[in-house]
């Protein structure tokens, strides 16, 4: 992958190569930003800069046998490490290397990349991914080796915040005491979550959310057919986030709605109501979910309320929404306002916290839903 083939981040691109230029390259290093944003993309690209013997002031060559091998993700000095899920047919726990050809299909698709997107994408049935103990194992051995081809080796840890504490704790120690010529480009998204250790001695980088004008134009290249205007306003909607901007485009597409839309009106009519037995149906539904699920519901439940407020209290120029949820908005929104709105968020973070640390799903659903009943029937104030 070539800085060339990212949309944006030229001050970010400038300063990766200036550290190359300059013989300066930290051997662990922390990509962090949020999702959608590229950030994992950027960091495949600076290995590659760092590896090619051909690399210009601006980018690696693209065509020598070293970017090559980089392009395809098989380049023998190039590592990767990230969320997997236990195996059906096996009951000990996975490393990433079980998972390899799937993972340089998913990264190779596009240059923006999302957890959930890869749980999807290798079919894991709502588990729970994880980096487990044993890939520490994997780690260590690949590290020891000595360079194939390259003078780097390149480690990319995905996601380092679903580290087991186990591989975090071996992984600190290869940073404090890093092999010759090895390089750890850690890409994140919390970096509160990981290892306070491990944090304190990585330099960070922080990838901002790309700009409307980079989202237009990466989509307008993966999504060749579609209209201009259909472009424009997910780009728009995306608010900086390109795997939120491909979801809208195809709900733009074909004029449908997402299982979060569904699943929040039906949250909000029923807890209204007070049905119960409306209420109890949907929290069955929801607690089967899985947690990662539950907790990308409540993102959006987060966001829909607050375009909500925004729309009744506010200013109806700033709200972003697909045409079906301004329609259902247009209608609920009188129920969101000042007197409420906090409090409702407040509800639906606590809720998502809670899911976090493993409540029971149906007992989150129901209350939350009672909680929130009471509220949307505060009349404004």
């Amino acid at each position: 992958m070539q800085f060339k083939d990212i949309q944006g981040h030229d001050h970010i691109k400038s300063l990766l190569i200036q550290t190359v230029k300059e013989n300066r390259i930290s051997h662990a290093q922390l990509f962090l930003g949020p999702e959608g944003c590229g950030k994992l993309s950027l960091a495949i690209a600076y290995a590659q800069y760092i590896s090619c013997p051909e690399r210009t002031d601006t980018d690696s060559c693209g065509v020598c046998p070293q970017c090559q091998k980089y392009q395809k993700l098989i380049h023998p000095d190039l590592h990767f490490v990230y969320p997997v899920v236990k195996l059906k047919s096996s009951d000990s726990a996975p490393v990433s290397d079980n998972f390899i050809d799937s993972w340089r299909r998913f990264v190779a698709q596009r240059n923006y990349h999302s957890l959930e997107g890869w749980y999807d994408f290798i079919g894991s049935d709502n588990a729970q991914g994880s980096i487990y103990a044993q890939e520490s194992q994997e780690i260590i051995r690949k590290l020891s080796l000595k360079t194939f081809e390259g003078e780097y080796k390149v480690m990319v840890i995905w996601m380092p915040e679903k580290m087991n504490e186990v591989c975090a704790n071996k992984l600190l120690k290869m940073i404090e005491e890093p092999p010759p010529k090895t390089l750890f480009l850690l890409v994140s998204e919390n970096e509160e979550m990981i290892l306070t250790t491990i944090r304190s001695r990585t330099q960070l980088i922080k990838i901002d959310r790309p700009e409307y004008e980079d989202i237009v134009s990466s989509l307008k290249k993966e999504f060749p057919d579609a209209p201009d205007a259909t472009v424009q306003s997910a780009a728009t909607l995306a608010d900086g986030n390109y795997m939120t901007a491909v979801e809208v485009i195809g709900q733009l597409h074909d004029g449908g709605t997402t299982p979060e839309f569904d699943l929040f009106t039906s949250l909000m009519r029923d807890s209204y109501s007070l049905k119960f037995d409306q209420i109890i149906k949907l929290s069955d539904t929801l607690s089967k979910l899985g947690r990662e699920k539950q907790k990308q519901f409540f993102d959006y439940c987060q966001r829909m309320v607050r375009e909500c407020f925004m729309l009744s209290s506010v200013s109806p120029d700033l709200v972003r929404m697909t045409p079906t949820e301004m329609t259902f908005a247009s209608k609920f929104a009188q129920f969101i306002h000042k007197g409420n709105v906090a409090q409702i968020s407040e509800i639906l973070s606590e809720a998502s916290s809670n899911i976090e640390r493993n409540a029971y799903g149906k007992l989150v659903f129901t209350d939350i839903a009672i909680k929130i009943s009471s509220q949307l029937r505060m009349k404004r104030s």
